[in-house]
């Protein structure tokens, strides 16, 4: 006979003292994301890649850095070896998600790019249906394989032109980039480290690579609202962006937070159509496809959590 189960704090994407920050904390980081894709197209018509990636981690790095001595938070001891665990997560989570994300970005058109990178709540979905056991395992699988389709109608149907008419390895770069999200959403939440410690050693690692990156292009520095934009991308989508959404996993967990993400794509493809890109309407049912597999996704692990 199938019973309810008591309900720890913070158990329940819904319910419990933990959901309603976790709820917040997911929502902001949403929104900051959501100009992600907008705003770096504008910065990237004039700069290249290197220098809107600089401007971002040096904005991303101020912000970390600011959390961490607003904190009183201390780190517990932690042998040498286990560190490499968290700095490995916040690099691959930060650096490998944001440096491929914008070379995607400056090798493809940007809708593309955007829905490409934005595919990480499914694959996180993928993830609990692979591992996390949950109650209905083929109906999860229909509803993450239908997101998938939703996200291919996007981008089929955001252009009236054809499929791939970017570098090949802005494709490649996308996905690299969708893969790395993933890994450090279903991650970050597992780890002890708070946000701010994973998070600002990655940025840090971040401006020195981007620096050296970008000495060797030989163009004029942004300068006035250009180098307000980069410094935005930095504090705001990745610095600002990451925190939130690393607290919201820490309280309620990839599986259930992931749920929020899902409208990322559909906020910041909103507002590249409004910039100019055209969205059709086979693009707008992949987004309802997409939300779709979001609410199926969403309400099985709310029903899991209720059931043993």
């Amino acid at each position: 006979m199938v019973q309810h189960r008591d309900r720890a704090p913070g158990r329940l994407f819904w319910h419990g003292s933990g959901s309603i920050p976790a709820l917040v904390f997911a929502a902001g980081a949403v929104a900051l994301w959501s100009t992600n894709a907008l705003v770096g197209k504008s910065l990237l018509a004039t700069h290249p890649v290197s220098q809107v990636q600089f401007l971002q981690f040096a904005g991303a790095a101020l912000v970390f850095a600011l959390i961490r001595f607003m904190s009183r938070e201390e780190a517990p001891p932690m042998a040498p070896r286990a560190a490499l665990a968290p700095l490995a997560v916040g690099f691959i989570g930060l650096v490998g998600t944001m440096v491929l994300q914008y070379i995607a970005f400056a090798s493809m058109p940007v809708i593309e790019a955007n829905l490409v990178a934005y595919t990480w709540p499914l694959m996180v979905a993928a993830a609990v249906i692979a591992f996390d056991n949950p109650r209905r395992p083929v109906l999860l699988g229909l509803a993450a394989a239908l997101g998938f389709v939703g996200v291919a109608l996007v981008i089929s149907g955001g252009r009236e032109s054809s499929w791939f008419q970017g570098d090949i390895v802005g494709y490649f770069a996308a996905f690299g980039s969708a893969l790395c999200m993933a890994f450090y959403s279903v991650m970050v939440g597992r780890l002890a480290t708070s946000p701010d410690r994973l998070l600002l050693p990655s940025s840090l690692v971040g401006v020195a690579l981007t620096l050296f990156w970008s000495s060797g292009e030989g163009v004029a520095w942004p300068s006035g609202v250009d180098l307000a934009l980069g410094l935005y991308l930095g504090a705001g989508p990745m610095g600002l962006g990451y925190y939130f959404w690393s607290r919201a996993l820490k309280l309620e967990g990839s599986g259930k937070v992931a749920v929020v993400a899902y409208l990322t794509p559909i906020a910041s493809t909103l507002l590249l159509t409004l910039s100019g890109e055209r969205l059709t309407t086979t693009a707008i049912a992949g987004a309802v496809l997409v939300i779709g597999s979001c609410i199926a996704v969403g309400l099985e692990r709310s029903e899991a959590q209720d059931y043993v």
